[in-house]
């Protein structure tokens, strides 16, 4: 007979189901993508400080993304490692509670700064004499610290409603991190309030964040079809699509992942555990290589760094 309590319950990471004796050779793509995220986004994040070229409203905007895209991957890294590396499933409701407050943190945060680049691309396009003017240094800094307030203030009451939650001492999580929608899953009190805030916090960031952003590119669309030149269109069309791209990479998972967990999660646990993991890895992964591809100024940026090291060292 289990005594239930939100004092000092325990949680259970949980890896691949049917895979944990190979856990060390499974994990190894996924933490091989979790360094590289890292470095990759460490790198961009110190080209764009560091170049006075890159300081450009579009370039202070992307260094906000990888500057969450660090946040989420030393977010979920440390139990990825735990598990997989050390074999260790526990963690204490508390540890639990703040790597769900940064993880949603840090998500909002991207989808908030997703959303600021959406208005940098169209204003660029809408109005480019005057797109220095209307992007001050001042009015990014603003917007940063909006997104990070709205992040930090639709996440605070989420571990502090967790604790009037009543748990059993052992509790087993779906993924190898702790998500809000999982721990409210596992109460065995009642979650109306929870359930609650959770919806209210979702629709408040990614769901208004996207409809804004879609909004936009229907705005961007309708800007584009007016010039004349098809030239400048095709010009203008492909100064969005490595933000929609990354876009995309955001948003798409968190569909696959939720239309998965509903329709096959107990069809192909291991499935919805690597879509789970992917879902947080991709875009991190991603970002950086989409931008390096995309943009002249991050290549160069990068060629004009590498050749320095080069006469530096010669």
């Amino acid at each position: 007979m289990f005594t239930y309590s939100h004092d000092h319950p325990t949680f259970l990471l949980t890896g691949f189901p049917g895979l944990e004796a190979s856990h060390h050779w499974v994990s190894i793509p996924i933490n091989l993508i979790c360094l590289i995220s890292i470095l990759g986004n460490s790198t961009i994040l110190f080209l764009i400080r560091t170049d006075p070229s890159l300081h450009e409203p579009m370039f202070i905007f992307l260094s906000m993304l990888v500057a969450s895209d660090l946040g989420l991957c030393a977010s979920t890294f440390p139990t990825m490692v735990q598990l997989f590396w050390l074999g260790a499933r526990e963690l204490p409701i508390d540890l639990c509670a703040a790597q769900m407050f940064f993880i949603h943190a840090f998500t909002y945060v991207e989808s908030g700064v997703l959303l600021a680049m959406a208005f940098d691309r169209f204003v660029a396009i809408k109005d480019p004499l005057h797109y220095s003017s209307v992007l001050t240094h001042s009015t990014m800094a603003k917007i940063g610290a909006g997104v990070l307030v709205r992040a930090v203030m639709l996440n605070v009451p989420g571990p502090v409603l967790l604790r009037r939650l009543d748990f059993p001492p052992v509790s087993v999580l779906s993924h190898c991190y702790c998500l809000h929608c999982d721990l409210v899953g596992l109460a065995c009190s009642d979650t109306k309030i929870n359930s609650f805030f959770g919806l209210v916090s979702i629709l408040l960031s990614l769901g208004i964040d996207s409809t804004l952003i879609v909004v936009s590119y229907v705005l961007i669309l309708r800007t584009v079809l007016g010039i004349a030149s098809p030239e400048e269109r095709f010009k203008a069309l492909n100064t969005c699509v490595s933000h929609l791209c990354i876009v995309l990479i955001f948003y798409m998972p968190k569909l696959g992942l939720s239309i998965l967990h509903r329709v096959e999660k107990h069809t192909y646990p291991a499935l919805a555990v690597l879509m789970a993991n992917l879902h947080f890895l991709v875009p991190p992964f991603m970002n950086p290589i989409i931008y390096c591809i995309k943009s002249k100024q991050i290549r160069q940026g990068l060629l004009r760094r590498f050749w320095q090291k080069r006469v530096e060292t010669s």
